[in-house]
Order: structure tokens, then C-alpha cells, then sequence
């Protein structure tokens, strides 16, 4: 498997991969590298799954499976800048949602704004008790834009 910089991608079993968002200082949250590596994961097995026939999706840590949009990270960018991220998760949402394998999400602790979307994308969920789930984007003006309004009635 290959190496990357925001997520760890492991073989757990003959048929299983396992990935992990894994910027734990960061509460696991989102920046356009990750979205840059999501991308090519979904890419890599849309194109040849090989002989997994299951991704599970989990963040590093026990308190946090996805923080959302790396807010210090999208301050600093120009408009042009956010746009070109912004049409790297689209890609990789579409990339996921058409996924020939299931993407099973365990929750570990709390999904907010773009990991609740991402939870939600997800083709099977399982939920520790510690796991919560929030739109949270919604409170600074941001509309949740990779799908989480789409797919939380489907996910209920």
C-alpha cells in the first residue's frame, strides 16, 4: 500500500483494508492533502479493488473520528485556493459514493461538519457510545456541502 502523509491505509486481513485518518493533533481534520489522498484511495479502487472486498474507515485516537474542515488551514487560503480544495472533495465524494467495494465507517468518537458528511457517505455505519454527530459548519455560515444533507435521511 502505498505511503501518506494524513491517513494510514493497512491490509488488516486478506479481504480488508483498513483506513484511518491520522492527524490526531489536529482532531483528524481535513486539509486538501487529505483530500488529495482520499481521492487517490477512492480512485485506486474504483479502477482495480484487487481482492479486497471491504474498506473500513476510522480515525486515530479515541475521542475523535473526524473534526471536520481544517478551519486554520482553509483561513489562510485565497478564494481560488478554497475553490480548488472544494473541487477536490467533490471529486472524492463521488469517487467514494461510486466505490465498488462497501466503505464501512466506525465511529470512535465524534464526526463534526465534514466527518459527520463523510460518516454519513459511508455505505455502512457502525457507532461507539462515545460517537456524536453534528453538522456543526452550519453555526459559521457554511453550508455542508459534501453531501451530509442528502445523505442524513437516508442514513436515519
Amino acid at each position: 500500500m502505498s505511503e501518506y502523509q494524513t491517513i494510514l491505509l493497512e491490509e488488516k486481513s486478506p479481504h480488508v483494508s483498513l483506513l484511518t485518518f491520522n492527524r490526531p493533533e489536529r482532531a483528524n481534520a481535513m486539509n486538501t492533502q487529505m483530500g488529495i489522498e482520499l481521492r487517490q484511495v477512492f480512485t485506486d479502487y474504483y479502477v482495480d479493488s484487487k481482492d479486497t472486498r471491504c474498506l473500513v474507515v476510522t480515525g486515530a485516537g479515541d475521542k475523535i473520528f473526524c473534526a471536520g474542515g481544517d478551519l486554520k488551514d482553509r483561513n489562510g487560503m485565497t478564494d481560488r485556493q478554497w475553490q480548488e480544495q472544494h473541487a477536490i472533495y467533490e471529486q472524492m465524494v463521488r469517487l467514494m459514493r461510486d466505490c465498488p467495494i462497501p466503505v464501512i465507517g466506525c465511529i470512535n468518537g465524534a464526526a463534526y461538519g465534514g466527518g459527520c458528511e463523510f460518516a454519513l457517505g459511508c455505505d455502512f455505519l457502525y457507532a461507539a457510545d462515545t460517537a456524536k454527530f453534528a453538522l456543526t459548519e452550519i453555526t459559521l455560515g457554511i453550508m455542508p456541502g459534501a453531501g451530509g444533507t442528502l445523505n442524513l435521511p437516508h442514513a436515519v
